[in-house]
């Protein structure tokens, strides 16, 4: 049939092999409308040409697509298509990767043969003098957490540059946990000099002088849900040395992260005590 020939709602369902409950939850998310509607009776036909979009989502939606991730597909140009495919794949991948190796850490747990996923490195413990943060804190799901460390830190370091920068490792302390049932919240600090600080318009606050111990991970362990092992290892040593946590949890970054290769140490997770 030529492209442009219309069929109706009920043979472009069948060609297309969408239900009519497809067809109409389709139209109302803008994913695939008719291209034509009856004005008298509503009756709705598409085109033939736009059976190559209806089969494409069938195949986007088998790959767990959602729907506003396949509208953004068939809204792309051609070009473009295959690229915006991959990029959701990749995340699903990752995904994939993290439940499986939460997966085994849970059957770890509950077969009470504890130790195949923990972390190897010593655990050290230092002294951390009182300091002067630059804050910003925030409410946020796991998977805004990545993307807002890093901007958050960007925004701190520049509001630290006309007071001369940082004075000590930039850190990000947990007030709460951070999962699909809690958003925390987490919170940014970059130390600044105080005798500098009085030019400051960004919020501060100052951390306690504490004493600290702290498991020093490389850069591909700070992935999630990796890094959970070396807080697990963490708190563990701080139980079983008879410690208390006395204040929230944190990752106290010492490098360049983005000059680091995977297995450079970059990170350290540390509970004071």
């Amino acid at each position: 049939m030529p492209d442009d020939e219309l069929l109706t709602s009920g043979e472009f369902s069948r060609r297309a092999r969408l239900s009519p409950k497809a067809l109409r939850l389709y139209e109302q998310q803008g994913v695939l409308v008719p291209d034509e509607v009856d004005a008298a009776n509503r009756y709705r036909r598409y085109r033939v040409s736009t059976l190559a979009d209806a089969r494409l989502i069938v195949w986007l939606r088998r790959l767990d697509m959602p729907l506003p991730d396949v509208a953004r597909v068939l809204a792309a140009p051609p070009a473009e298509r295959e690229a915006l495919v991959a990029a959701y794949w990749d995340a699903a991948e990752a995904k994939f990767a993290a439940q499986r190796w939460l997966a085994a850490r849970v059957r770890e747990t509950v077969s009470g043969h504890e130790g195949g996923l923990t972390m190897t490195q010593e655990i050290h413990t230092r002294d951390v003098p009182a300091q002067l943060v630059l804050t910003e804190q925030r409410h946020l799901t796991p998977e805004e957490l990545p993307t807002w460390i890093g901007q958050a830190m960007m925004r701190l370091l520049t509001a630290a540059g006309p007071v001369g920068g940082p004075a000590g490792n930039p850190f990000v302390v947990y007030h709460g946990e951070i999962n699909h049932d809690s958003d925390g919240p987490a919170e940014v600090c970059i130390p600044v000099d105080p005798a500098r600080a009085a030019t400051l318009t960004t919020p501060t606050r100052e951390e306690p002088a504490h004493r600290e111990a702290y498991l020093r991970i490389t850069k591909a362990q700070v992935a999630f849900p990796q890094i959970l092992s070396a807080f697990d290892a963490v708190a563990r040593w701080v139980a079983t040395n008879d410690h208390t946590a006395t204040l929230p949890p944190r990752e106290v970054y010492f490098t360049e992260w983005d000059a680091a290769g995977p297995d450079d140490e970059v990170c350290d997770i540390a509970y004071p005590i």
